[in-house]
C-alpha cells in the first residue's frame, strides 16, 4: 500500500478553512497533529474568560475538537460567518487573513471581529495555530449588558 504525497501547505490549509465551514469538530482535528502549539491572542487580565472558554491554550487534537464544539456551543450557528480576505504562503507557513461574524447564544448579540491565523504545515499535518483578533469585539458581545448612564 502507497501512501499518499503529503498535501502542499496551500492546499491543506484550504481543506482546513472548507472544514472549519462544515462545522464538524472531528474532520477538522483530522488535519492536526497529534500534538500542537494552539495560541489565542487574549489579553485575560482585561475580558477574563469565564463567558468564552473556549478561548484558551491547547496541544493536543483532542482539544481541536473540544474547541471547536465549545465555540458552536457559544454561537449560533445560523448568524454566523467567515469571510477569508487572503491566503499567504511562505513555505510551511500560512497566514489567513478575515473577518468573522458570530452572534453570541448568551446575549444574542452579534459581532465582527478581525483575524489573523497563522499556521504551520509539517508532515502534512497542521503543529501551529495561532490567532489573532479582535478580542474587544468578541469581549463586548458575551459582557452582560451594561447599565446605561
Amino acid at each position: 500500500m502507497s501512501l499518499a504525497a503529503p498535501m502542499t501547505t496551500r492546499a491543506l490549509v484550504e481543506e482546513l478553512l472548507r472544514r472549519i465551514g462544515e462545522g464538524d469538530p472531528e474532520r477538522i482535528a483530522e488535519l492536526y497533529a497529534e500534538r500542537s502549539d494552539w495560541k489565542l491572542d487574549w489579553p485575560e487580565g482585561e475580558h477574563g474568560r469565564a463567558a468564552t472558554p473556549w478561548i484558551r491554550h491547547r496541544s493536543t487534537r483532542a482539544d481541536v475538537v473540544d474547541h471547536f464544539r465549545e465555540l458552536a456551543r457559544h454561537h449560533v450557528p445560523e448568524e454566523a460567518a467567515t469571510e477569508v480576505e487572503r491566503v499567504l504562503v511562505d513555505g510551511d507557513d500560512a497566514v489567513v487573513l478575515g473577518e468573522i461574524r458570530q452572534t453570541a447564544r448568551s446575549t444574542g448579540r452579534a459581532y465582527r471581529a478581525r483575524f489573523a491565523l497563522h499556521l504551520t504545515i509539517e508532515g502534512g499535518l497542521v503543529t501551529r495555530h495561532h490567532v489573532y483578533e479582535d478580542s474587544l469585539a468578541v469581549a463586548q458581545a458575551f459582557s452582560p449588558a451594561q447599565p446605561q448612564p
